[in-house]
Order: structure tokens, then sequence, then C-alpha cells
């Protein structure tokens, strides 16, 4: 991973670059001391991590990264401060960044946080390939063909932890998103391979039902985790699940509703839905 520092503070910077390498966490590819100067070198670097500050002179932060989202749509931000204020925090959150990070700081922290932040980019990276019709590509990547999956279906139990942690694992949906999770893994396929109404009609001769029932579980996990996000925007199942099983705008949008604040809920994206699950029962 590139990673790119961005802090008015040198010591900070000397820690941050110290502890990244090492712990082997990725390789530092720039740094500024201000936004307006960090902007100017993202137009040519385009780093996968980048690690803020929030209160800066010239620009803090938040404006920070709002602006540098549109220069670099594919990388994550983790935001550096002392301020412990939660409207602070959940703007910071609200502005796009991945982690929060509190001064000062701790190298374990660091180390845990861009680990997560590097599996989470990649496994996204890998799922844009799947949704763009990559399929040699993601065959290539999941590594597991009809045979080998017969025989071990050791990936149930990840799915299970999945749907626990996103408190559905009771629902009666949570049965058929096994089923057709575990179709998908058996068959070495993804829901691009076939349309989901087709895919759903070689399970059930009620594919209608059974899609219903999947929409009620997976929508059912949304709101759990907009409920999560409301209490704890770091929560590490919010965190680990709102941008990768789920859109996050969406859940953004079920934390709305939730709060009053919209009249719109937040929506599944069935497809991404399932398909990310392929992915993370396979992890080890």
């Amino acid at each position: 991973m590139q990673i790119y520092l961005v802090d008015d503070d040198i010591n900070i910077i000397s820690v941050l670059k110290i502890i990244i390498k090492n712990r082997n966490l990725g390789e530092i590819c720039g740094i500024a001391s201000n936004g307006e100067d960090a902007l100017d070198d993202f137009k040519e670097l385009k780093p996968d991590i980048i690690i803020v500050d929030l209160l800066m002179p010239i620009m803090d932060g938040i404006t920070f990264v709002k602006k540098a989202k549109s220069l670099s749509s594919n990388s994550a931000f983790i935001m550096l401060s002392q301020v412990s204020s939660k409207d602070m925090i959940a703007s910071a959150y609200e502005s796009g960044i991945e982690y929060f990070l509190q001064k000062p700081i701790n190298s374990i922290e660091v180390e845990n946080v861009i680990s997560k932040v590097t599996k989470n980019l990649t496994l996204q990276r890998t799922i844009e390939k799947m949704q763009n019709l990559f399929e040699i590509e993601l065959k290539s990547t999941v590594n597991i063909s009809k045979n080998k999956t017969s025989q071990d279906n050791s990936y149930i139990k990840n799915l299970h932890s999945i749907l626990q942690r996103l408190g559905i694992i009771g629902d009666l949906g949570s049965k058929d998103i096994i089923e057709v999770v575990s179709y998908l893994i058996d068959n070495n396929e993804t829901i691009h391979d076939s349309s989901l109404s087709t895919m759903l009609s070689q399970l059930s001769d009620s594919p209608k039902s059974l899609e219903q029932r999947i929409r009620r579980a997976a929508t059912a996990g949304l709101v759990n985790l907009a409920n999560l996000g409301i209490e704890d925007y770091g929560n590490e199942i919010f965190l680990d699940y709102s941008n990768t099983l789920y859109n996050f705008e969406q859940v953004k949008r079920e934390m709305d509703y939730i709060r009053g604040k919209s009249t719109t809920h937040g929506k599944v994206q069935i497809k991404n839905f399932l398909n990310s699950l392929v992915f993370y029962s396979l992890k080890k």
C-alpha cells in the first residue's frame, strides 16, 4: 500500500514513518504539512491510504478529506486528532474517513488500523473487479474448485459468524442466505454469471419468495449496522461491513432515518451483498 501523511507536526510525521517502516505496513509515497500541498500531490500520486490530522493550518482535515476524495475516490482516509468531541468525530466519519485515531499515537493501534484498512481496500477492489464481470480474475482470486469446495465446507463457519455479527443469524432468511452463498461457492460462481432470479430458480420453485426472505434478512442487517454506527462510529462490526457488505451511503441514509433526519430508508444491493459474503466466507 502507498501511504501519504498529512500533519503540520513534524514529530507526528516522524513517528508514523518509523511505525510504518518497522512494521512493514506499506510504503510512504509522500508527506505534507498542510492540506493544500497534499491536494497538489494527489493529482499525480493517488495514494492508497492517507493519514491526515484533523486540526491543521490553511485547511482542516475534514475539508481536506472531502476535496481529496474527489481526486482519489479509491483512497482510504485515516484521521488523527486529540479532539474527543463525538460531534467532531461523527463529522469526520461523515466526510469519508475509515478510522479515527486519537493522539498521542499508539504504535499497536496504528498497526491494527492500517492493517484493517489494507484488508478492506483489498476486498473492495476485488469486489469491484467482480462487479465489472472480470470472471476469470475473480475465479483466480477465489482460487477454489468444485471438487475442493465439495470436500471442504469450512467457509460455513465463517458465514455463520458474519450473519451472527450482523444480528440476523436467527432470521428466517439467514438459512436462505447460507444456501445461496454455499451454492455460489460450491459451483465457483458469482451472481454476475447469471441473473439473480435465474440463479435462485435453481434453488427453489418459488424464487420470488426466496429473494424476498433474503432481502428482509439483509435489510435487517443494514438496520442493525446503522444502529451500531449511531451508537459508536468506531464499532468494529460497523467499520468492517458498512462499506463492503453494504454501501456506506445507504447505511448513512438508514442512520439518518433512524435519527429522524430523513424519511427514506437505506437500500440493500443484494448482488453486492451476496457476492461480498462469498469473499468474506472464504477468507482465512
